[in-house]
């Protein structure tokens, strides 16, 4: 018998949009992280696989992406989209009390994941899933290290980046999907996001070093976009005693939407119900 799963929205006290995806008595809650220039709906056919399987989903949309306000593309902080992710997991522990909660990030939500973990999460957090995070920044030079906080000072809006869809699935129809959706940011990401994002990974091997929390770390072995070595930076510096590392290999940026996507999101499911009592 299928899990009936109820669709719910609002608004984060920082005007942030949120969606939910509910089921009847919880076996656990994930908060769903999204990446840079896309949105939590996109996250919709997780949250009905994690739904058929007894968990609750909410997604925070980041500032400037999605349905919440600001300029496109523009998340504004880092700190800013670790807030969103913070709330949303406040309210969605008060919608079920006693449940244990889950953050899932992909990419750049990656990033504000492990910021958010590695600072004061929610007392019921009791693990993470964590997609291609946002951690490499070997290609940046010396000299966009220097002028990056610059640009992002004085040009926050610059664009400084083109993001390639065709690195986001090897299926078809999932970029035409990702080109045609009026949510998505099109556009080259802005100069303050690509700051953020340096700033926020070069300081996360730090940061890691006093991270506890069960971990699973996913990751496609062909992600051009971002390259499996960011997921190194998690298994190199991390302090949970309880790691995993999975890359796919041949897959590209987003695990959960490749073809073998079934295959990754039953070994999600599995890797939640193993840590759900923690």
């Amino acid at each position: 018998m299928t899990t009936p799963v109820r669709h719910g929205q609002g608004t984060l006290a920082t005007g942030q949009y949120w969606q939910g995806w509910a089921v009847p008595d919880p076996v656990g809650v994930v908060v769903l992280v999204h990446g840079a220039h896309e949105h939590g709906g996109r996250y919709a056919h997780v949250a009905e696989r994690l739904g058929a399987t007894g968990y609750a989903s909410y997604a925070p949309d980041h500032p400037g992406h999605g349905r919440s306000p600001g300029r496109r593309g523009d998340i504004r902080s880092l700190a800013a989209a670790v807030e969103g992710v913070a709330q949303t997991a406040r309210a969605a522990a008060d919608r079920h009390p006693g449940v244990p909660l889950f953050v899932y990030g992909h990419s750049l939500g990656g990033l504000v994941a492990l910021q958010y973990l590695t600072g004061t999460p929610h007392e019921r957090v009791v693990g993470a899933v964590v997609s291609a995070p946002a951690l490499d920044t070997s290609t940046a030079t010396p000299a966009q290290r220097v002028l990056a906080p610059v640009l992002s000072r004085v040009a926050p809006g610059l664009g400084v980046l083109t993001l390639d869809a065709e690195t986001v699935s090897r299926d078809p129809e999932v970029v035409a999907a990702y080109r045609a959706d009026p949510l998505n940011h099109t556009g080259r990401m802005v100069a303050r996001t690509g700051t953020e994002i340096m700033l926020g990974a070069a300081g996360m091997p730090a940061r890691l070093r006093d991270l506890r929390l069960p971990l699973l770390v996913v990751h496609g072995g062909d992600d051009r976009l971002m390259p499996p070595s960011a997921s190194e930076v998690v298994r190199q510096h991390a302090g949970s005693p309880d790691l995993t590392v999975r890359v796919y290999d041949g897959l590209y940026h987003e695990p959960h939407n490749e073809p073998e996507k079934d295959r990754v999101l039953d070994d999600v499911v599995a890797w939640l119900d193993a840590h759900r009592g923690s």
